[in-house]
């Protein structure tokens, strides 16, 4: 049975940089990698669903906080047999945001912290009634919540293919999503935490292989 590993950060904050890192220095090493991005836009019809209503598609359904959480949980409760096979016929699963952002994004929204009723609804539906495997670590890329959003708002500005949604958009909502993850990586939520910034990220692959 693999690990299974779920780096988490804001928009912006470096989660495919350092997925692709990782995934690369365990592969020389000859170990067995899978690796997965939620929400897996394009694969998902609940996921390409909320996406659209954060681009402002579909009425009202974005003002509803649980309406959009549910989504996102939805995609990730398809996935599950997926992740568990992947788990059985790899040394390391690698996951690209997983229930944590679900828990974080939802909770910031309404101005609720790591221990408000949010973050325990978010536990109970997707660890608790859709059954997805918990993680054995997470990582937290940590980066600054403004470095982030640059980067966010530079990426959008190049590729026109990738539009600011709703959530990217709205400084105020990153920087209380920020702290919801910064609550979640201090109280190991659910699991270890790592928490990483851009001047460590080259050494994680290292820290992780070697525990």
């Amino acid at each position: 049975m693999g690990q299974l590993i779920a780096v988490e950060g804001l928009d912006g904050a470096g989660k495919n940089t350092l997925v692709t890192a990782l995934v690369d220095h365990w592969r020389r090493n000859g170990m067995r990698v899978w690796t997965v991005t939620f929400p897996r836009y394009g694969r998902s019809v609940t996921a390409d669903l909320a996406s659209e209503a954060l681009h402002g598609r579909h009425g009202d359904l974005r003002d509803s906080v649980y309406a959009m959480a549910l989504l996102f949980a939805l995609d990730r409760a398809d996935a599950v047999d997926e992740i568990r096979e992947a788990l059985a016929a790899n040394d390391i699963v690698l996951l690209d945001r997983y229930v944590a952002s679900n828990a974080a994004y939802s909770a910031a929204r309404l101005g609720q912290d790591a221990g408000g009723e949010m973050v325990r609804w978010v536990t109970e539906l997707e660890y608790g009634r859709f059954g997805l495997p918990v993680p054995d670590r997470h990582v937290l890329l940590g980066v600054p919540a403004e470095v982030a959003m640059q980067r966010a708002a530079g990426r959008a500005a190049r590729d026109a293919t990738r539009p600011q949604d709703l959530y990217e958009s709205d400084q105020d909502l990153q920087f209380r999503v920020d702290a919801v993850y910064r609550q979640l990586a201090q109280t190991n939520w659910m699991s270890q935490w790592m928490s990483t910034g851009d001047e460590e990220a080259a050494e994680l692959a290292v820290r992780l292989s070697s525990e």
